[in-house]
């Protein structure tokens, strides 16, 4: 992964070139100190996968750098540097199409996380851009006609973790158990027994724990995998609701809370989870209920029409 840092302060440039060759994040192919250094022309030249931007600088700021980006068609990832805490400033940036925003004083644990969901992004798009691009080539009808299953499970699989990616929660342990539910589906649906009805949670946990411990194990055992998979599965939906909300806690208007939102979860619940994160309120002591089947449910269809795009 390439990065480009443009920050007006010297020693964060620094630091931020350390913290990503240290954790090998990728190489920084060049630095600014400020904006008006950067143009898509420039980071296209050098490669760029992931701007890091301060938003207040002098001459040119972050946010009127933005802009001018995505204006002249910019396809890197973006990710805002600042300590402004400013609920309006911060919400504009998302709105200009930033992926994340990392608060000063640098943090190595935020930077690391940050760039590691971004880095998982960039590479899932360029998977998904591949397999369009195949799909493309050749002739549609009769490419799903010959190809083989495995291949079509490999892409599905891909669009599901994208769409993960998306929701903040790729890195979530529960996350493999959600993909594992997405190649059941997947597989079920190869058979034809999708079509009829979505097969019950419970049958599809046990698959998971036959999977992994192998359908000979205790019947003890494999309650108790089909247990702790059901919970890292809420853990991570939860997250993902916690993701998205507070997205439209800082711009209710942010891209992904729009899409995602509504799609993955009863407003009601994500109105109530933003009300929580503005009131503080300690999550284990909100009541809001996760509909484990919904959220699965929309993750297959999503991860099949993501194909489509």
């Amino acid at each position: 992964m390439r990065y480009f840092i443009t920050d007006d302060d010297p020693a964060i440039r620094s630091m931020l070139t350390h913290i990503i060759e240290k954790e090998d994040l990728g190489e920084v192919a060049g630095e600014a100190e400020n904006g008006s250094f950067v143009s898509t022309p420039m980071l296209r030249e050098k490669r760029v996968d992931v701007l890091l931007i301060d938003m207040l600088m002098p001459i040119q700021d972050g946010i009127e750098t933005v802009k001018k980006l995505f204006q002249s068609n910019y396809s890197g990832k973006i990710v805002m540097i600042s300590q402004v805490e400013n609920k309006e400033l911060i919400g504009q940036a998302y709105s200009l199409g930033i992926e994340y925003y990392i608060t000063k004083p640098i943090n190595r644990l935020e930077v690391v996380a940050v760039l590691q969901k971004v880095n998982e992004k960039v590479l899932l798009e360029k998977s998904l851009d591949d397999i369009r691009k195949s799909l493309r080539v050749l002739d549609v009808g009769d490419y799903k006609g010959k190809k083989s299953q495995p291949a079509r499970e490999k892409q599905i699989m891909d669009s599901a973790k994208y769409i993960l990616s998306e929701l903040g929660i790729l890195s979530e342990t529960g996350s493999a158990d959600l993909l594992e539910m997405v190649e059941i589906l997947h597989q079920l649906e190869e058979e034809g027994r999708l079509r009829r009805e979505f097969p019950r949670l419970q049958d599809v946990y046990m698959r998971i724990a036959e999977k992994r411990l192998g359908p000979k194990s205790s019947k003890s055992s494999l309650n108790k995998e089909m247990k702790a998979s059901e919970q890292r599965i809420r853990r991570a939906i939860s997250q993902a609701l916690t993701h998205l909300a507070s997205l439209g806690l800082t711009d209710y208007a942010n891209p992904k809370f729009e899409y995602y939102a509504p799609k993955f979860f009863d407003f009601a619940d994500v109105r109530r989870k933003m009300k929580d994160l503005d009131d503080d309120v300690d999550p284990g002591k909100s009541r809001i209920s996760i509909n484990i089947k919904k959220f699965i449910q929309v993750l297959y269809l999503e991860a099949k029409e993501e194909l489509q795009k």
